[in-house]
């Protein structure tokens, strides 16, 4: 199987550049008091570059990083003599699409997230460069023979997770007709096929409505029972709709027990994200070609009554056109429109789950972090002094 363009998982490391050393120089002048005696002339050194991070809207996966995994920016330059100035390193900016999310690769703690286009986050800080000599001379100290040294750089190893921005995401079991919705509404193409787990990979597509208004839609693979655990794809594309304004639950006609459905879907985000629970939900009956009237009424009655329900057929086009007046209408209440606005400033993203951290870098095929003990590190002599060429 070819390997998949979508990556939504990189893990990289980044370093920033060091601040260059202060210049300790005398300057020996002929005719000028204190000339023989030398007349501080040490420049400052030029700050190291620091590492950004910048949202580009023209990104939709992290695949232009899963080559390139070390990003080192200029260290600064050494100050000279005639209180020349050092200077200063090159910053490196890395683009992302919107909607990454970075963690700490060794700790697991959230680090910052890049939400829109253009933003800009300061990823790690390059250091101050030190002092001339220069602006250490004192009326009492008028030839001083030292200069500062510049700051240390910052390294980190990173991981970066793409969360998609959508504004409906479709939740529901394998073979409830996720991608056949999708298809039918917009002009995405994804795999289709008579068997679970067809869809590998998330996909987005865009939905006309009425006067040339459209939404985001978001499909990700199917959810099974103990997806929060790990079973099934597990964790690995739920984060892809929980950013989503509003969640469309899809189960087929054709089941058992349809609420008994729907809740296990439910539990399964609850799990996974308790505040998932806080967004808008529309659930939508499928393959509904498959069902006579007289049994729709029939399973009206036994169907949840705190959201809005829809009978559908992807197939034959029955419900489509309501279900878009529905999703248009839950999408633009005023309270959508206002938690959208309290998210923006209220959204807490969790750090990593330790005990399931090394097998999550193993599933998405990074390298394994390997911890040390404090008591199996030996000890350096005069680490501080230390300087990274």
């Amino acid at each position: 199987m070819a390997e998949s363009n979508f990556v939504d998982y990189v893990k990289i490391q980044c370093r920033s550049g060091k601040g260059g050393k202060g210049s300790m120089h005398l300057r020996h002048v002929k005719y000028q008091p204190n000339g023989g005696a030398g007349v501080p002339d040490g420049g400052d050194g030029g700050r190291g570059g620091s590492i950004y991070l910048r949202g580009n809207h023209n990104y939709w996966t992290l695949l232009h990083l899963k080559y390139q995994r070390h990003f080192f920016a200029e260290h600064g330059g050494n100050g000279g003599r005639d209180k020349c100035h050092g200077t200063d390193g090159k910053d490196i900016y890395i683009d992302v699409p919107c909607g990454t999310v970075v963690y700490n690769a060794e700790t697991g703690k959230f680090v910052c997230d890049v939400a829109y286009d253009g933003q800009e986050v300061l990823l790690l800080k390059g250091g101050r460069g030190g002092l001339g000599n220069f602006q250490f001379r004192t009326s009492t100290n008028q030839a001083p023979r030292y200069a500062q040294p510049g700051e240390p750089m910052q390294e980190m190893t990173i991981i970066m997770e793409l969360k998609l921005l959508a504004d409906v995401g479709l939740v529901g079991f394998p073979n409830a007709g996720k991608s056949t919705l999708l298809s039918a509404v917009s002009s995405a193409r994804p795999k289709i096929a008579n068997y679970p787990f067809t869809t590998l990979e998330p996909s987005l597509g865009i939905v006309d409505y009425r006067d040339h208004q459209s939404f985001v839609m978001a499909d990700i693979p199917g959810i099974i029972e103990g997806a929060s655990e790990g079973k099934g794809l597990g964790l690995r594309f739920l984060r892809h709709i929980e950013r989503n304004s509003l969640l469309l639950f899809m189960v087929p006609g054709d089941t058992d027990d349809i609420k008994k459905e729907y809740e296990v879907l439910l539990g399964e985000l609850k799990n996974f994200n308790p505040e998932m629970l806080d967004k808008h939900r529309v659930l939508a009956i499928t393959k509904c070609d498959l069902l006579d009237e007289e049994l729709i009424e029939m399973l009206k009655e036994t169907l949840p009554t705190d959201l809005p329900v829809v009978f559908i057929s992807s197939v034959t086009g029955q419900g489509i056109q309501e279900l878009k007046d529905v999703l248009w209408k839950e999408l633009n209440s005023e309270s959508n429109k206002l938690q959208e606005i309290t998210a923006e400033d209220t959204l807490v993203h969790r750090d990593k789950d330790m005990s399931r951290f090394q097998q999550e870098l193993a599933a998405e095929g990074e390298d394994v972090v390997e911890y040390i003990d404090e008591d199996e590190i030996e000890d350096v002599d005069d680490l501080d002094d230390f300087e990274y060429e």
